[in-house]
């Protein structure tokens, strides 16, 4: 997937079909002129229904088909023949998804898990023929009900991505290269800042053919959480990552402080982010002798391990997913 074609935001419209008119049929054949009532009830209107869709990894598809509607019920007809219901309409997105009604932005749904379905707008309910109306004082009821009306709205569509592992870090901290080299996921990489602007996915994996999902989010600026940058449009895909690996590179002005900053603007967008399994990797780590890497070591952060690894050289790479691994399945 070309990062153009990655789209975790869009808004849809939809609108449910309307339910089928009851009939008022009276019943008519050889010899028998004055029949009852035996008119149909109306056919249901279709349902907009979203359907989670686990081979999606965005939302690209929906990006230039943004409306849907149902079909309406059939009416009633002789015979208490009732009327076919509208066809639903299907809306399929990847797990991770959240809708919102996108006037009031409340959340209506999420979709996590595979084979979920949620009808976003229930179709009208058909009319009841007059054959229901019948009684011993109105033997030949000529009026039927006619179907409800269709619901139409517009919602908000937002991805937060599901993965094990979620790469936290500045711009050019080696996010992508290490996702590179970790998964077979082939993110854009250079020696600029920002060259990461969608989350990329990788599946890591590790020992007895089982696997893992890492998530390489773009570059954290400090006041992200505040919509500097690219602020919550991808801070948003962090929450969904059960661990967060932090990495910073060994060149940095101060380790400790960028790991502060950090740590700082998830507390700013969500104090619940705090909470989750935290790994830091200083990367690209081949710069260092001995010698280096032990005066380091007095200046890392407390409380949090951390390892020195580096992409290019393959330093560190086994140790680091097998803390990872120890600490998804803990």
């Amino acid at each position: 997937m070309t990062e153009g074609n990655f789209v975790d935001y869009l808004k849809v419209y939809a609108c449910s079909g309307s339910g089928g008119g009851g009939s008022t049929h009276l019943h008519r054949e050889k010899y028998i002129t004055k029949g009852g009532p035996d008119g149909g009830d109306g056919g249901r209107g279709g349902h907009i229904i979203v359907r989670a869709n686990s081979n999606l990894w965005t939302l690209y598809h929906l990006k230039f088909n943004k409306h849907f509607r149902a079909d309406h019920g059939g009416h009633g007809a002789k015979s208490r023949s009732s009327g076919k219901d509208g066809g639903d309409v299907y809306i399929e997105v990847p797990l991770g998804t959240i809708i919102r009604d996108a006037e009031t932005q409340e959340v209506l749904f999420e979709i996590t898990t595979e084979n979920t379905e949620q009808i976003l707008l229930e179709g009208g309910m058909g009319g009841l023929g007059n054959w229901n109306f019948r009684s011993s004082t109105n033997q030949t009821p000529r009026y039927a009900q006619p179907g409800i009306e269709g619901k139409d709205a517009w919602f908000q569509f937002e991805l937060k991505l599901l993965g094990d592992v979620g790469l936290v870090g500045f711009p050019n901290a080696g996010k992508s290269t290490l996702l590179s080299v970790l998964t077979s996921a082939k993110p854009k990489i250079a020696d600029y800042a920002f060259t990461t602007l969608k989350p990329n996915l990788g599946i890591v994996e590790y020992r007895d053919f089982q696997t893992f999902v890492i998530a390489d989010i773009p570059g954290i600026i400090e006041g992200a959480a505040e919509g500097k940058g690219l602020g919550h449009r991808f801070l948003r895909h962090i929450e969904r990552n059960s661990i967060l690996l932090f990495l910073i590179p060994a060149d940095s002005d101060d380790i400790k402080k960028e790991y502060a900053i950090l740590l700082n603007e998830l507390k700013q967008h969500n104090p619940e982010l705090l909470d989750k399994e935290r790994l830091l990797a200083i990367s690209k780590s081949d710069m260092l002798d001995d010698e280096l890497i032990d005066e380091l070591k007095k200046e890392l952060p407390e409380g949090i391990k951390t390892l020195f690894i580096s992409s290019v050289a393959q330093q560190g790479l086994v140790e680091l997913k097998d803390d990872l691994w120890k600490m998804i399945n803990a």
